[in-house]
């Protein structure tokens, strides 16, 4: 199993471990940058077809409320089948009508004003379904690079712990060490050799996953240069970002602007519709014909429609206010993941010297128990310190790239009408 692992992975972590935290990717060889992985996120995975969905089904409501009330064509017949003289329908009457509903109140503007509102709340949905499309790929690609880079860090640890076990063996033998110095040796060996499998399946994981985005372009090598350059390359701080213009409050505002749309209309049912009646009647014992019309009114006795007012404007209120927690919900995560990013930043810029810093000193505690200078307990703090920080260097990228997204998410914009695709 673990030469399986080690094979599936000997592309990506061959190219890691020759650069264990800052060297750029190999020439040679195929690179899928961030950008790259985008694009084909956006033709291979169905993360927004359920929205441009919503797009087309909000368009056809437009189209429905577009549409006026059908009329009607009636038929009666009068003094037929019964005594006498109407038993037949010699004496019979024949209407023949026509019925046009006519509405008031200006209920069709305000079904198309509801329907147009819907297709703004479509759209955003959509470009909300994108950005967070962008946020999971970019995340994908972020915790791929690291967990590989944490493997080939794990892979390098069992080939410095062996090492570090050779020593210790050979020390004992000769009765420079105690016994104990070679049993821990043994143990940090075979700690670094579960944490290697371990880091070996995660990175297996996360290749998974970035595959299930963007295809099978994730089979190539990552961009390493992007992952290092991008958090030492900012400097100094960020313009602020104003919350207003995000997909978030414009979900929010939208969907106030709906609820006002839908006010209106409860209000514009409350003006009852006219139905016009035109039509011939035929009388069969004359053989005479004559014109019918009519009006009909309904009676708003029992629902005159002042329930469905209040309840629309209560729904319209607490859209209100539900954009006005978006604003201020929008404005925290925007600070909380700018501070993030910043924190990142610094702990990115300060794992350079941290890194040599720690290098050295496992250096010198390597050479000074080889020679038995140092006691082994300096040796492995060392090993451990130098461990650590370079985990640490590659968990503050990845750190800095996963705010970074989650910044770009929260302040992205909303499209312009129909913008978005």
């Amino acid at each position: 199993m673990k030469a399986y692992i080690a094979a599936v992975l000997a592309v990506p972590l061959c190219a890691v471990a020759a650069q264990a935290q800052t060297s750029p990717p190999s020439a040679g060889g195929e690179v899928l940058t961030l950008d790259e992985a985008l694009a084909d996120a956006g033709v291979t995975t169905p993360l927004t077809q359920a929205a441009e969905a919503g797009v087309w089904a909000a368009q056809a409501g437009r189209g429905v409320a577009r549409l006026r009330p059908n009329p009607s064509v009636s038929v009666d017949t009068e003094n037929a089948l019964g005594t006498g003289p109407y038993r037949g329908f010699d004496e019979s009457d024949t209407t023949i009508a026509f019925a046009m509903p006519v509405e008031l109140g200006g209920k069709r503007s305000a079904r198309i004003a509801v329907a147009d509102a819907r297709i703004r709340r479509a759209d955003i949905d959509l470009a909300v379904a994108e950005a967070d499309r962008r946020l999971a790929v970019t995340e994908a690609y972020v915790a791929t690079i690291a967990s590989e880079r944490r493997a080939a860090v794990a892979e390098a640890q069992v080939a410095v712990t062996t090492e570090n076990l050779r020593i210790a063996r050979d020390r004992v033998m000769v009765g420079a060490n105690s016994p104990i110095d070679e049993q821990r040796a043994a143990l940090e060996q075979v700690r670094a050799t579960t944490d290697a499998e371990t880091a070996l399946r995660t990175a297996i994981a996360a290749r998974v996953t970035l595959t299930q985005y963007v295809g099978d372009g994730a089979r190539s090598a990552l961009d390493q240069r992007w992952c290092d350059v991008a958090a030492a390359t900012r400097q100094g701080p960020a313009a602020p970002v104003d919350a207003r213009g995000t997909l978030a409050l414009a979900a929010a505002s939208a969907d106030a602007a709906t609820a006002a749309a839908e006010l209106r209309l409860a209000r514009s049912q409350r003006a009852p519709d006219l139905t016009l009646t035109a039509g011939t009647r035929r009388l069969e014992a004359s053989n005479d014909q004559a014109m019918v019309f009519g009006v009909s009114l309904p009676l708003p006795l029992f629902n005159g429609g002042k329930a469905a007012v209040t309840q629309a404007a209560r729904e319209r209120d607490r859209a209100e206010a539900q954009s006005r927690i978006a604003l201020f919900e929008a404005e925290r995560a925007i600070t909380a993941a700018e501070a993030e990013r910043d924190r990142a930043a610094t702990a990115v810029r300060a794992s350079g010297p941290a890194l040599a810093a720690a290098t050295e000193a496992a250096r010198i505690a390597r050479v000074g128990y080889a020679e038995g200078k140092f006691d082994q307990l300096i040796l492995l703090d060392a090993e451990r310190t130098l461990l650590d920080t370079r985990r640490a260097g590659i968990d503050a990228r990845a750190a800095y790239h996963d705010a970074v997204a989650r910044l770009a998410r929260l302040t992205a914009k909303l499209p312009a009408e129909g913008g978005a695709q």
